[in-house]
């Protein structure tokens, strides 16, 4: 509708620079470029790298976008941009670039929350998220369970990763499988001629003395070291690794915590919608099991299409969509970047 309001949301955190725009609920535009190709030969994201890409692609990629929408920035209502949590250099380019939108066309700027913006961008595709609900963001940096009862006034974190994020141990299991960076797309497709029964991986703060400190935490550093040592050991002997079996058998390591988990806390808290999102809810298998187990406890879970999962500007437009339409007020012009924005934070 024509009253909706018209948001353009920027998206710097990491290795996408993102323009995104929306009205309302509907995505108009979804312009990215991303720096992933330039980091690959060093098997991890750089920041400097990231950074500078970020500068490179803003315009071109904030000019696709309005010409993918058909409107001009004279025709926007807000721009929101990420705030936080990130690089602190490559968040700067996206705060520094919102800032002068903002000023040049007399609009209002939101300071926006990452990882708020990935249960935000499901509205996109689905609707309404209903409230209460229960958000698995899983992602390079992230493994967090959120509850979230109104998106616009904040999120109540329940457990998160205390070393490494999902997304973290797939890039090190590719690693170790020589599969290329990032690892989440290459153990997806290997997996698929593997044996996920194959190789009894272990399953991290699963026993009963660490469900009871950290119920809806997550730790995959365990599970890495795991793989890591049972590579070494074929090497050592001589024989060749099984790389399909290996992936298959460590991604269903993965997403049988993470869906447990999350399925746990929809339980505990008697919630009726799970929302993933973050790069790794593009994967096909944790799609899958999340999709089965909801369906036995009559939950019903919310995924983005792979697109919207991984980091773009049409999530930050969507959460800032919300916060207009709330009445939130907009950020001050002297907004932060903040490497390490508490999930609490939804705008700054």
């Amino acid at each position: 509708m024509a009253d909706e309001p018209l948001v353009l949301g920027i998206e710097t955190s990491c290795d996408e620079t993102g323009v995104g725009i929306v009205r309302g609920h509907t995505l108009l535009a979804d312009a990215l470029a991303s720096s992933v190709a330039e980091h690959a030969r060093f098997g991890g994201v750089v920041p400097e790298v990231a950074s500078r890409a970020h500068l490179e692609a803003i315009v071109p990629t904030m000019r696709r976008a309005l010409d993918t929408a058909g409107v001009t920035l004279a025709d926007i209502d807000a721009i929101a941009v990420t705030a936080g949590p990130g690089l602190a250099g490559a968040l700067l380019v996206g705060v520094a670039a919102a800032k002068g939108y903002a000023i040049a066309t007399d609009k209002p700027v939101y300071g926006v929350n990452h990882l708020a913006a990935h249960v935000a961008v499901d509205t996109l595709e689905h609707g309404p998220l209903p409230e209460p609900a229960i958000a698995l963001l899983v992602s390079g940096g992230h493994s967090s369970l959120l509850l979230v009862d109104d998106l616009t006034a904040g999120v109540t974190p329940l457990g998160a990763t205390i070393d490494d994020a999902a997304g973290e141990a797939f890039d090190k299991v590719a690693r170790l499988l020589g599969l290329p960076f990032p690892g989440g797309p290459p153990i997806d497709r290997s997996a698929r001629d593997g044996d996920p029964t194959g190789i009894a991986f272990p399953r991290g703060l699963t026993a009963p003395k660490d469900l009871a400190a950290h119920r809806f935490d997550f730790s995959f550093s365990g599970l890495k070291t795991a793989v890591a040592r049972w590579v070494e050991a074929r090497q050592r002997a001589g024989e060749p690794v099984p790389v399909a079996d290996v992936a298959a058998s460590f991604q269903e390591a993965v997403c049988d915590v993470l869906t447990a988990k999350a399925i746990d806390a929809c339980r505990t808290r008697g919630v009726q919608t799970l929302v993933i999102g973050g790069g790794v809810a593009a994967n096909s298998r944790l799609r899958a099991m999340a999709e089965q187990r909801c369906a036995r406890y009559g939950i019903q879970v919310r995924v983005p299409r792979p697109k919207l999962c991984t980091d773009n500007g049409a999530m930050v437009a969507a959460l800032g969509s919300h916060l207009v339409a709330a009445g939130v007020p907009a950020s001050r012009l002297d907004l932060p970047a903040d490497s390490a924005l508490p999930l609490t934070t939804v705008s700054v």
